[in-house]
């Protein structure tokens, strides 16, 4: 090439400690704190400190799993059977055709487990489910 030496452009990007991300992380995660204006305020792209956000969250989320002790049991009540010669009650009268729900799903994540609710569920079910998940985080 005519003795013309070709050179590799210069790596321009800067590089950050683990010590910069992680106070900026934790500023961001204060309730009520501007991403954006902690960003600006450290010279970087919101969208960088928002991608330390979410790496830092993935990796609290991992460690609160490895540190889990399993499957989280619910209470279970158990009704003896009515005896096959006693009579049967009458059946009730079938319910008032109400008002129902659309359908839909609802899908509830935390700390990286979904829980996908499909259908109508009642409230006092979906409380259980809740209260269930925050009791295991």
């Amino acid at each position: 090439m005519d003795g013309q030496r070709v050179t590799k452009p210069k790596d321009i990007r800067r590089r950050h400690t683990e010590a910069f991300k992680l106070a900026l992380v934790e500023r961001s995660l204060v309730p009520g704190a501007s991403v954006a204006a902690i960003a600006q305020d450290a010279g970087i792209n919101a969208n960088l400190l928002f991608n330390w956000r979410r790496l830092h969250l993935q990796s609290l989320a991992s460690a609160a799993a490895k540190d889990s002790c399993g499957p989280v049991l619910l209470p279970v009540t158990f009704v003896e059977p009515v005896a096959a010669c006693a009579p049967s009650p009458a059946p009730p009268p079938p319910p008032a055709v109400t008002a129902r729900a659309p359908l839909g799903t609802i899908e509830i994540n935390v700390r990286g487990t979904v829980v996908r609710v499909r259908g109508p569920v009642d409230e006092a079910s979906l409380r259980t489910v809740l209260r269930a998940l925050v009791g295991a985080a």
